[in-house]
């Protein structure tokens, strides 16, 4: 009897100690790749360098009221229990207002509430607009071993509701920091509004899309300002480069990025995109001009609509005649 009540508390002390150990894994991410076991924080610097030139992106590029620029940048350390916007998902209220207007309130409530609720947000940073499309802003971020991700949005200015940004990006590889990461970037839609074009007028999606990659050739409609049908893939609008800030001796951060390297380095790749021209169709064709018994001609004309840039095929004639009998003869 007491062998078999020895045999029972046994079985029972295993059987505890399997549930304990099964419920604990449960609760860790999947994968180990996922687990980030490097020291606690890291400090890194963030560079983005806009590449949004007239020569890269020719087609309607704004110029004036406003002329091409970007937002500010605001980001997030967080874990993978928070997303900030992610592609093929709804875009939420705030990255809606931050997309359409640049209005940052809504998201930054958002994500303080992210924070306070499931604790899945370590913390905020931002970096200054850029006045033009070409430049550079910088700031700071802190990661932590627990919310080893990075997201950011900046906007594309002028534009419906087009970003661009990084979902989710992972700082830790194990039981290491990286020391950088650089990643080309390309414009988003947020789905929340049906312009075509940098100045197309307010004009909300109903009912709302999912946030979509904006591509040479989607939206597949001639109107749109990224449509370059005959390119294989439109070249990085933006960059990233996300460096990790070493530690003197005394344990503080070391020196700041070179900014001024790091610009030349990307103005030095910026390519030029052809952009074909396009026309009007044909006018319908005007009276027959010439003298009564004899051969007259009429003509007809068209305008264009985009001028070639880069190397685009030109355009071809705007008027066209043929022969054809005077009008009005008696």
């Amino acid at each position: 009897m007491e062998n078999l009540m020895l045999g029972y508390s046994s079985c029972k002390v295993i059987w505890t100690l399997l549930i304990t150990i099964l419920g604990y894994t449960s609760c860790l991410p999947v994968g180990d790749d996922s687990v980030c076991t490097a020291e606690e924080v890291a400090k890194y610097s963030i560079v983005f360098v806009g590449k949004w030139s007239q020569a890269a992106f020719p087609k309607q590029y704004p110029l004036y009221r406003p002329p091409a620029q970007w937002s500010s940048l605001l980001g997030v350390t967080h874990s993978s229990d928070y997303t900030m916007w992610k592609k093929d998902e709804y875009a939420s209220n705030g990255v809606r207002d931050f997309a359409e207007k640049g209005e940052a309130w809504t998201l930054m409530k958002e994500i303080e509430a992210a924070g306070e609720k499931i604790q899945s947000v370590h913390g905020i940073f931002s970096a200054p607009a850029i006045s033009s499309g070409t430049g550079q802003t910088f700031t700071e971020l802190e990661a932590h071993s627990r919310h080893s991700l990075v997201s950011f949005i900046v906007r594309i200015v002028p534009s419906p509701d087009w970003f661009v940004g990084v979902d989710s990006l992972n700082l830790c590889e194990g039981d290491h920091w990286k020391e950088q990461e650089t990643v080309d970037l390309f414009p988003y839609d947020a789905g929340t509004d049906s312009g075509f074009t940098f100045s197309s007028p307010n004009f909300a999606t109903i009912p709302q899309d999912t946030v979509t990659e904006i591509t040479c050739s989607s939206p597949s409609h001639p109107a749109n300002s990224f449509y370059y049908p005959k390119l294989k893939s439109l070249p990085p609008i933006a960059r990233v480069t996300i460096v990790k800030l070493k530690r003197n001796q005394l344990g503080l951060p070391g020196s700041q990025p070179n900014l001024t390297a790091v610009g030349n380095e990307i103005d030095d790749s910026v390519s030029e995109t052809p952009l074909d021209c396009e026309i009007s169709l044909w006018s319908s064709w005007g009276l027959c001009r010439g003298t009564c018994g004899k051969i007259g001609t009429k003509t007809r004309t068209r305008y264009v609509r985009l001028h070639p840039a880069n190397n685009g095929t030109p355009c071809p004639n705007l008027d066209e005649e043929t022969e054809c009998e005077p009008d009005n003869c008696i």
